[in-house]
């Protein structure tokens, strides 16, 4: 799995010794595992430098499971409409264990600078709008754990106003608790702005977040505020309707097998 993972980050190819080096493995134990995954057809070899990477096997695996989850049914119909209200980029990220991950998006700018990251990575909770989202409906104990596991994201590597500090980042998600929605601007990427809200029944854990993304020049601190009202409607719909798919239904069990604490929940959003 450790060698899956890391040729995810190297569409172009890695060669065994980059790949037994970075994973701290021995390489003639490595060669094996990848000899193994090639049979599987999970990896392939290139034929110029004998590099190894993934093929598209991995990738219709995980369409085809959010496929049958029903997640992209469910929720598609809301995001578009949110996207039209906002004509910015609006997506879905889901929580499993104690990881964020886009599984859905949907493209409201018709024009101009258009902001459309890659589906399918997982957030940064301290400087993403969905991640502090979905931080601002944990007990504070939990949401320290949970930032500290995964680390903070430091302003050189995302936004210049990124949190720096646990105490920062806990006086952010308490102004985000008093409006029920989160709103970020610099802080995940230069010249960005976000506002995200947990998808969350009354009293349940939440399971995801729906996030409005996109330029700050457009995205300004006084349309987030006018979209407030709209998405936090948007993510309420979602909560209501959750249940229809395992992805988006109140469960202490994450996708990823994680057995998340019911008592994280702070329970604080209402239908």
């Amino acid at each position: 799995m450790a060698i899956l993972e890391f040729l995810a980050n190297y569409p172009e190819g890695a060669t065994l010794a980059e790949i037994a080096t970075e994973l701290n493995q021995i390489r003639s134990g490595c060669h094996r595992t990848l000899g193994e995954l090639i049979r599987f057809g999970y990896v392939r070899q290139l034929p110029r430098r004998g590099e190894y990477a993934l093929t598209t096997k991995l990738v219709s695996i995980g369409l085809s499971y959010l496929s049958k989850s029903g997640v992209v049914d469910i929720a598609q119909p809301v995001i578009n409409r949110l996207a039209q209200i906002t004509e910015d980029l609006v997506r879905l990220a889901i929580v499993d264990g104690e990881r964020l991950t886009l599984v859905a998006k949907a493209q409201g700018a018709k024009s101009g600078l258009i902001y459309d990251p890659d589906t399918g990575i997982d957030l940064r909770l301290s400087c993403s709008a969905a991640g502090q989202a979905w931080l601002m409906t944990l007990s504070e104990d939990v949401a320290i754990q949970y930032v500290s596991r995964q680390g903070l994201g430091r302003p050189e590597n995302y936004g210049p106003a990124a949190p720096t500090s646990i105490k920062a980042l806990l006086k952010v998600l308490e102004e985000h608790r008093k409006r029920r929605f989160s709103i970020t601007q610099d802080a995940y990427a230069p010249g960005m702005s976000a506002m995200a809200a947990p998808v969350q029944r009354a009293g349940k854990p939440a399971t995801g977040a729906i996030v409005i993304a996109g330029p700050s020049s457009r995205l300004t601190s006084k349309r987030m505020h006018e979209f407030g009202s709209a998405l936090c409607a948007a993510a309420d719909e979602l909560a209501a309707i959750g249940d229809a798919s395992p992805l988006l239904k109140s469960s202490n069990v994450g996708t990823w097998g994680n057995v998340a604490d019911m008592s994280a929940s702070r329970g604080r959003r209402s239908q």
